[in-house]
């Protein structure tokens, strides 16, 4: 075994960690169990070589991919994943996406209706969240607010999509803190909504939305190295 590999090998366990130090940090200072947050590893952009290095040697096997031909790829070569669904989904796309976990990324009545057709033709029921543009910003995917009513009606009465929770994306900031009203407020939505998880949180601001009560984090770029 080669110095440069074993000086890799090492590098990617301090990475992953001092990720879960900073998770478990999150949950004593919120006053939760570790248990109460689910990571998922974004490996978008990441081959399996280092998906293989990075994360699974690590013990770690729950991933998330944005892109279907990507995950598709991925998926050949990596079992017993349990893989999430966390980019932009096309409609034409769906068909493909009985292998996920959870969908985080549903964001409008034709995709949930899209759901609900091929959930039926093939007797699988799809779980998933509704994704929320908590702030507003016009860059970013994501329902607005105003439709969330008609979003949650729509998806509770397919018998073959599952609502679980819902999920945003904070502005992006170098300050963690500014993430906190965003996550504060979906936290609040979730909860009059009556629902399980609050999918929230990247490699910037993960910690923060632990304390606002983020039920699954999504990490990417703080596990994996350059």
């Amino acid at each position: 075994m080669s110095i440069v590999f074993v000086s890799s090998l090492l590098y990617a366990e301090s990475m992953f960690d001092a990720v879960m130090e900073r998770i478990q940090n999150a949950c004593d200072r919120a006053g939760r169990k570790r248990s109460e947050v689910k990571l998922v590893a974004v490996s978008k952009n990441h081959s399996v070589a280092e998906i293989e290095e990075q994360i699974l040697s690590r013990g770690h096997r729950i991933l998330g991919e944005n892109r279907i031909q990507e995950w598709q790829a991925k998926a050949l070569e990596l079992a017993d994943v349990e893989w999430h669904f966390i980019g932009n989904l096309q409609r034409n796309k769906v068909k493909y996406c009985l292998p996920f976990e959870l969908i985080h990324s549903v964001n409008s009545l034709r995709l949930i209706d899209e759901l609900q057709r091929i959930g039926e033709s093939k007797d699988h029921v799809f779980k998933i969240l509704l994704e929320l543009n908590v702030a507003g910003e016009v860059s970013k995917q994501g329902a607005a607010l105003a439709d969330l009513e008609q979003l949650v009606d729509h998806a509770r009465k397919q018998p073959n999509v599952a609502l679980k929770g819902l999920m945003t994306m904070a502005p992006f900031s170098d300050d963690p803190e500014a993430a906190r009203p965003y996550f504060e407020k979906l936290h609040t939505i979730r909860d009059r909504l009556m629902l399980d998880e609050l999918s929230m949180g990247m490699s910037g601001d993960f910690e923060v939305a632990i304390e606002e009560g983020a039920t699954i984090i999504r990490v990417g770029s703080a596990l994996f190295k350059a």
